[in-house]
Parts: C-alpha cells; sequence; structure tokens
C-alpha cells in the first residue's frame, strides 16, 4: 500500500461496486424481456441461451465493478495480484456454470428434435455438464495459481481405486450409455421385461430407467439389468400393432354371414373410437372345431400399447349387440352327465347275503326257507 485510505478511495470504491450492481440488474431485467420474446420462438436453442445469459450477464458486471473499484483502492502489488485472480477464478466459475447450462440445454434440444435420439434421456445431458464444469475448475485453479498438473495425475492414481469401489454404478453408467447408443429403448418406449415389470420408460439416468406403468406409479430398474434381461419393446420397430381377440359361434351358423358382420364391427372401431388405426384391413380366421363351437380370431390394429383395452372393451361391446341383431348365437359350452346305477349296491334289499365264519351256506340257506314258511304261515 502506497498510501493510506482516504474518504474519497472509499467514495470511489463503493460508486464503482453500486455501478456494477445496477448495471447487473438492468441486464437481468433486459434478459428477462428478452426471454419472454424468445418463448414465442419454435428453436427452443434461444431459451437455453436467454436463460444461461441471465446468470453470467449480472454476475460478470458485478465482478467488472469490483475489479474497477479495487483498481482504486491504493492496495499492493501482491494484495491486487490475488484479487485479480481471485475475479477471473469467480469469473470463469460463473462463465462455466452458464456455459455447462447452455451446452447442456443445446445437447437436450438438439435429442428432441431427432428421431432415434433419447430426447429425455439426461445421461447425456449430465455427462455432458459434469465434463463442462470439472474444465472449468480445473481452468479456474489455473488461474489461482493451483498446478493441476499433480492433481490430474492424483486423480488418475486414484481413479482405479474408485472405480473397483463404484463397480455396480460404473455398470449401470456403462450400461445407460450402451442402452441408449444401440437405440434399442428409447424414453416413450413401452417395454415389458421377462420378470413381470412394464410400462412407459420416463428417463435413463446415469443410475437407472425409470418406467411408469399403467397404474401411473413408477418403476426404477437399474441400467446394468436392463441390458441383462430379455425385454419387448412395443413402440419399436413401428408403435402401431395388432391384437387378437377370440371369439365363437354356433354350429349352426353360417360362417360366410358372421364373417361379413364381424369385419363390419372392425370397420366401424377402427374409424370411430380413439387410439385405433382408421386404415387398417380387418382380418377374420376360423382355426378350431370346438366342443360346442367354431373358434375363429379377428385380428385388430391400434395406434399405441394402452389403446388395446379400450379397443377390446368397445370391439366386444359393438360385435355381441351386433350378433344378437343378426340373429348369430354365441352358445355356451354344455356338458352331459350319464348317471349309471349298480346292479347290486350294497345297500340294496336283494344284495348276497356275506359269509358268516363258523356257518355253512346250506345253513344259511336253511335259516331263509324257516323264516319264508313262517311268514307264510301267518
Amino acid at each position: 500500500m502506497n498510501r493510506d485510505l482516504v474518504l474519497h478511495d472509499w467514495l470511489v470504491a463503493g460508486i464503482a461496486l453500486a455501478a456494477g450492481a445496477a448495471a447487473g440488474l438492468l441486464l437481468r431485467a433486459l434478459l428477462r424481456w428478452l426471454g419472454r420474446h424468445a418463448e414465442r420462438t419454435r428453436w427452443k436453442g434461444d431459451d437455453v441461451i436467454v436463460d444461461a445469459l441471465r446468470t453470467i450477464a449480472p454476475g460478470a458486471a458485478l465482478i467488472a465493478g469490483a475489479a474497477v473499484a479495487a483498481t482504486t483502492l491504493p492496495l499492493t502489488a501482491r494484495v491486487s495480484g490475488f484479487v485479480n485472480q481471485s475475479l477471473t477464478a469467480l469469473l470463469i466459475l460463473i462463465a462455466t456454470r452458464s456455459t455447462a447450462r447452455v451446452v447442456a440445454g443445446l445437447v437436450q434440444s438438439v435429442a428432441g428434435t431427432r428421431t432415434g435420439v433419447a430426447a429425455s434421456a439426461s445421461i447425456f445431458v449430465n455427462i455432458t455438464r459434469i465434463v463442462v464444469l470439472v474444465m472449468g475448475v480445473l481452468v479456474a485453479l489455473e488461474t489461482l495459481g493451483v498446478s493441476i498438473a499433480p492433481l490430474v495425475t492424483a486423480l488418475g492414481v486414484g481413479g482405479l481405486a474408485v472405480a473397483l469401489a463404484l463397480q455396480d454404478t460404473l455398470a449401470n453408467l456403462f450400461a445407460g450409455v450402451h442402452i441408449l447408443a444401440s437405440k434399442t429403448v428409447q424414453p416413450g418406449d413401452y417395454i415389458r421385461l421377462t420378470s413381470g415389470e412394464e410400462g412407459y420408460v420416463v428417463d435413463i439416468n446415469w443410475r437407472n430407467t425409470v418406467v411408469r406403468n399403467l397404474s401411473n406409479n413408477l418403476v426404477i430398474i437399474p441400467n446394468g439389468r436392463l441390458a441383462r434381461t430379455n425385454m419387448t419393446n412395443f413402440t419399436q420397430p413401428e408403435q402401431q400393432f395388432s391384437i387378437l381377440v377370440q371369439v365363437g359361434v354356433g354350429y349352426d351358423s353360417d360362417l360366410e354371414h358372421v364373417e361379413r358382420v364381424t369385419l363390419d364391427v372392425v370397420d366401424s372401431v377402427m374409424a370411430d373410437i380413439n387410439g385405433a388405426v382408421p386404415d387398417h384391413e380387418g382380418a377374420v380366421r376360423f382355426h378350431t372345431f370346438a366342443d360346442s363351437r367354431i373358434n375363429f380370431t379377428v385380428i385388430l390394429g391400434v395406434g399405441e400399447f394402452s389403446d388395446q383395452y379400450r379397443i377390446k372393451h368397445e370391439f366386444i361391446k359393438r360385435l355381441h349387440r351386433r350378433f344378437r341383431t343378426e340373429g348369430i348365437s354365441i352358445p355356451a359350452p354344455t356338458r352331459t352327465v350319464a348317471l349309471r346305477h349298480d346292479e347290486h349296491p350294497a345297500s340294496s334289499p336283494h344284495a348276497p347275503v356275506p359269509h358268516q365264519r363258523g356257518a355253512s351256506p346250506s345253513t344259511a340257506t336253511e335259516r331263509t326257507d324257516l323264516t319264508e314258511l313262517t311268514d307264510s304261515g301267518r
């Protein structure tokens, strides 16, 4: 310090800080106004840029005011250098945070406008943000005079121990990247695992996959398990698919008439019900002579997985009503039960007399005859 601080130094420094704060508030209000106009455009990239500038512009203005204030004070060369380095590092950190938000937002925006890219997969966004933040922190440390070469070497040596300690976490991370890179599962797909879990994929993050089932509950599946298990994706390669409905009619039905009526009902359902495929060509296939009826399969088209329940519901109601109108019967299974009576049941009065120990068959016959004579004498 070349001289003592006087009131004039404090006033100039205060004015510089106030000017920086006022410039920051003005820039914040201006960027808020630009943000409202950016929301009206179709491109989402301008929203991301304006949102990032809301952080860096006011902060940069305040840091500039602090730098001007520092120059007006009679500081020593060492203190002045330390202040400048600190303000520069702080500006780098603010710029790094804003840059991370811009890059991550642009990645998500580009992913959302391209087919086959995970629009809602936060794993790519998180990786991009972490890489930018780490680079910014290293540059800020280098600005403060901290040598990052030993730090990078230490991180490289310690990375092996960290990798061994976080095997499951790293396995899930690379499994999630592999799933997204192979494009087998994307957010929005309806999947079903062999273990029974099924639903819409909401997000694939660095550790697990979030699935929302039809009950609106979230199922959390580790990425490593999802990559190892057998899975059915009902959205790829096409979201539209066919469903089968089993029907049966009586043997006295005219099958040509049954086919025409069923196809009429299929066409009406495809044209009227939300979620059906209007240009789907319905099909009826007879396949079994059952015990009491002839069974056939009706093929319907649906737009996506959850629509099948509503379409089945409406098709069965309309087909049942139409069959009743046309006089087509849907017989229930019948069973004929035959009851056979035993010729010599144990409780019959004409059952043979069981052989008793110590009595001969002739004796039993004589006693029977004597009883009959006695009854006739009466």
